[in-house]
């Protein structure tokens, strides 16, 4: 071997790649796993508020107005929620409008086990399971009439 060149480093190659390959992957997935229960979150918040905003427009003259704002109130969550995907199983039973004593809430209570059945979690070292949620992703708004 003649002095000054550097040896072969025959697969040093493929092993840098693997541990960099590693760490790439698991800030991507990062990224998308935490990114889809944020965009969860919005749309959530956004169903509850705009729920509690279309009720308050309802004429508190009218005969069964309980039942009216809720019904009003659900109808408004399950369109504003309509973009979900049928894999993401978000159901009626997710969200619910409660008119009582002159307070409208409207909360949404999604299950993050049905997240995962989508966006499976993994375990990596050190950091832990991706996406680390909660039980439950929820929003919920009232308003006082």
């Amino acid at each position: 071997m003649k002095p000054g060149l550097p040896r072969k480093q025959k697969g040093a190659v493929a092993i840098e790649f693997a541990a960099v390959f590693v760490i790439f992957f698991a800030v991507f997935y990062g990224l998308v796993s935490y990114s889809l229960p944020l965009l969860l979150m919005q749309s959530f918040n956004q169903a509850t508020a705009e729920a509690v905003r279309r009720a308050v427009a309802v004429d508190p003259n009218i005969d069964d107005y309980a039942t009216t704002v809720q019904d009003l109130a659900n109808t408004v969550v399950q369109n504003q929620t309509n973009w979900i995907p049928p894999a993401f199983n978000f159901a009626a039973a997710d969200h619910s409008a409660v008119y009582a004593n002159g307070v409208l809430t409207v909360r949404i209570d999604y299950p993050t086990q049905k997240l995962t059945q989508v966006l499976p979690r993994l375990v990596l070292p050190v950091v832990g399971p991706v996406p680390n949620l909660p039980t439950n992703l929820s929003a919920i708004s009232s308003v006082q009439f």
